[in-house]
């Protein structure tokens, strides 16, 4: 099995999702390894390279000086890649990219020790979901995760015992036909503070209208193929309204029924075509309720799949949607539990959903405006609901967010270029899954661009565990 390139090869392309015929030897036989997938336990322990990745705070364990930590997914970074090896009385946990180096312990932690060492031996056995327990040879021990950054230790089991064998190397499927292909098995372009673009109206405050998000238009982004939209909204005079961070000093905002009446129209002159909202969500519901009640049409396109029973049975086909002319989906970023203790509605009785029941979403930020970045990916809503949260029947959607702090645009340029290295190598991984969503700033420049990463993606889904 070859070892992944080293750290500072972070940023060129690695080839773990391209097609088996154009791969060979060792790399070819890593591809064509099955995926572990929730719901789907192995019956035999890998022998290939994965990602120690815990059940249930999504984070991964990562060899650090001698002790070994909960860490936030980072790809081949972070000395979180491990590979199994069998060895008598069961199996060693090999670093894949430090000689010699295993997972190992000492009392009651876990710690880093030499191949050689006693006590970097483990039973690594399959467990319910897809999960695994490493545990103690002949003791009722097993390796327990802990909090981001914490050590992780020996305990006696439970749900932070147990493991997903995430693969590194990624196998995939042809994407059904166009029949078949579920939402959640589809990707799109998805442009960060979409209304943030300097061409639709005064109502930018500082630092966006000094550096806009985006430089085109709704209805260019529309036209250009973007098909998943994040705004801001405010309250402002009765009506939800389009700014940032707040909208003192905004002498014109505009109404955020105005945007979506844009898109509504969209999808009334192009039946099939897909769109989503996220509202990062700052009106009382009945002040949205109202904006949203005066877009003509918007009820004949909205899609509610809190009323069509997805959450148990799972995602409808595009197909399906586009027949019964269900163009457009709309989240917020707020909790039913906040609103319910408000006092106001929930935004889900007029077909607002909260974003946190149906996705998944990364942390926003990969750094400031300009110098190296952070590519970890991990959840914006903490260990709570990780990017790993999945069941049988229903997937949430992956909202994979690509931007950082503050839109500079040479720095946009070549962080959009690596998007689809980030997307395959390090949040696929992180969540399990394919990103649904990817967002970006000023979505028209990098190489290879936006759209393209996403038309890459769509060629495949992830391959269903063996």
């Amino acid at each position: 099995m070859p070892l992944p390139p080293p750290r500072s090869a972070r940023k060129e392309p690695l080839v773990r999702l391209r097609p088996l015929r154009a791969l060979c030897g060792t790399a070819a036989l890593a591809l064509a390894l099955p995926v572990l997938s929730p719901g789907q336990a192995a019956a035999a322990v890998p022998a290939f390279s994965v990602y120690l990745q815990n059940y249930a705070t999504g984070l991964n364990a990562a060899a650090a000086g001698g002790t070994v930590a909960a860490h936030n997914p980072k790809g081949n970074e972070d000395h979180q890649q491990w590979v199994p090896v069998a060895v008598d009385g069961g199996h060693q946990l090999r670093n894949a990219d430090q000689s010699n180096v295993c997972l190992g312990r000492n009392g009651t932690s876990a710690v880093t020790a030499g191949c050689g060492s006693a006590g970097t031996t483990w039973t690594i056995t399959a467990g319910a979901d897809g999960t695994w327990t490493v545990g103690v040879p002949g003791a009722s021990q097993y390796l327990t995760g802990s909090g981001s950054d914490a050590a992780v230790q020996l305990g006696s089991g439970g749900d932070l015992a147990r493991w997903y064998l995430t693969p590194v190397a990624q196998a995939t499927a042809p994407m059904p036909s166009a029949d078949t292909r579920r939402l959640d098995q589809v990707t799109f372009l998805t442009t960060h503070n979409a209304y943030a673009n300097g061409a639709d109206g005064n109502f930018a405050s500082f630092p966006v209208s000094l550096f806009p998000n985006q430089n085109l238009g709704i209805n260019r982004q529309l036209n250009d193929g973007v098909r998943a939209f994040m705004l801001d909204d405010y309250a402002v005079s009765g009506r939800a309204v389009l700014c940032h961070n707040s909208c003192d000093g905004v002498s014109n905002p505009v109404p955020l029924a105005t945007d979506l009446q844009r898109m509504v129209d969209f999808l009334k002159a192009r039946p099939g075509q897909f769109v989503t909202v996220f509202l990062e969500d700052y009106a009382p519901s009945d002040v949205l309720k109202s904006s949203l009640a005066s877009v003509n049409g918007l009820n004949d396109v909205l899609y509610r799949p809190d009323q069509e029973g997805v959450a148990v049975k799972g995602w409808p086909t595009m197909a399906d949607l586009a027949a019964r002319g269900k163009q457009l989906l709309i989240f917020s970023d707020r909790t039913r539990s906040a609103d319910i203790g408000a006092g106001w509605a929930t935004r889900d009785t007029f077909g607002v959903l909260y974003q946190r029941e149906w996705t998944v979403e990364n942390y926003w930020s990969m750094g400031g405006g300009i110098g190296s970045s952070d590519w970890s990916c991990y959840s914006r809503w903490g260990t709570g609901r990780p990017l790993t949260v999945d069941s049988a029947a229903f997937h949430p959607l992956f909202v994979m967010n690509h931007f950082r702090d503050y839109p500079i645009g040479s720095t946009i340029e070549t962080d959009n270029g690596k998007l689809l290295n980030r997307a395959q190598n390090f949040c696929t991984p992180a969540a399990r899954k394919k990103p649904n969503y990817l967002a970006v700033d000023r979505y028209e420049v990098g190489s290879p661009s936006p759209l393209s990463t996403v038309g890459t993606l769509n060629t495949y889904v992830l391959a269903p565990g063996q």
